[in-house]
């Protein structure tokens, strides 16, 4: 069996950089790895995801949540459980985590979250997760020196930032068995090396050895 490890975090937190260097780093230690993001990592996946970017300012949480939900069932069934059967490292960027957190801050019937988590996920939730993360100041400068398009989650105000940063903050409190808070503030360099310990702390016995 392998190991499925997902990166939660608001804007501008670094996710999915992070996650692209710790895939590197499993692979120069040998492991089969990868890489995939959510909303996406399947055709259809996909799909839904550039719906979802179009369509989010008219949409109700709700609705949001149920999209996130379809294209995860199928990204699930598609991708992410086979993997794990062959025995393979997955790395996410984003996952059930980010759909509680950022609808909930939209004010979602949670109950309703829970439901469609449930039923998209099964079984299938991760061993380890990383929660990037930094002040909504910090993220938003990020995000406008990014090159390319924002999406409508990123122009959101700071009060919603913020609620989604202390939302990420309380799951990593809730679940830390199974979530690593990371100061996504300080260097990338020492960022990695703390999701790097993380890795060899939680999921590998004997530590693998050093693949800078």
């Amino acid at each position: 069996m392998g190991f499925f490890i997902t990166f939660e975090g608001g804007e501008g937190s670094g996710k999915s950089t992070q996650a692209r260097i710790l895939a590197q780093r499993l692979r120069a230690a040998g492991r089969e790895v990868i890489v995939t993001r959510e909303p996406g990592g399947t055709p259809l996946a996909e799909r839904v995801r550039e719906r979802l970017l179009a369509e989010a300012p008219k949409l109700s949480p709700e609705e949001q949540a149920v999209l996130f939900a379809a294209a995860r069932a199928d990204h699930v069934e598609q991708v992410i459980a086979p993997a794990i059967e062959r025995g393979e490292w997955v790395v996410c960027d984003r996952f059930a985590d980010s759909t509680h957190v950022y609808q909930g801050a939209a004010g979602a019937n949670m109950a309703l979250v829970e439901a469609l988590r449930s039923v998209a996920v099964g079984e299938c939730e991760p061993h380890l997760t990383f929660v990037m993360d930094c002040p909504v100041d910090v993220g938003r400068a990020r995000v406008a020196a990014r090159t390319g398009q924002d999406d409508p989650f990123d122009r959101d105000g700071d009060a919603v930032q913020q609620a989604r940063r202390d939302g990420f903050i309380a799951l990593a409190e809730r679940e830390p068995w199974r979530c690593i808070l990371v100061d996504a503030s300080q260097s990338r360099d020492a960022q990695s090396e703390a999701i790097w310990n993380g890795v060899q702390d939680r999921l590998v016995r004997p530590p693998m050895a050093r693949a800078d």
